[in-house]
C-alpha cells in the first residue's frame, strides 16, 4: 500500500510540474487510456496467478 501511495503522490507532483511548464502530460489524457493500463496490469496478475496455481 505504501508503494501505491508514493506512486500516486509522485504522479500528482509530476502532473503539477508538467502543467506549470505547459508541457503535455506523460500519461493517457482520458479515462479510457488509464483503464487500458489497468487492464494490462490485471491481465498480467491473472496470468501469473494461473501459472502458479495450475502449472507449479
Amino acid at each position: 500500500m505504501n508503494e501505491a501511495f508514493l506512486a500516486i503522490l509522485c504522479g500528482f507532483f509530476v502532473g503539477i510540474l508538467f502543467s506549470f511548464l505547459r508541457l503535455p502530460i506523460p500519461a493517457p489524457p482520458v479515462l479510457s487510456g488509464v483503464a487500458g493500463i489497468v487492464g494490462v496490469y490485471l491481465g498480467h496478475v491473472c496470468y501469473q496467478f494461473l501459472i502458479h496455481r495450475f502449472f507449479s
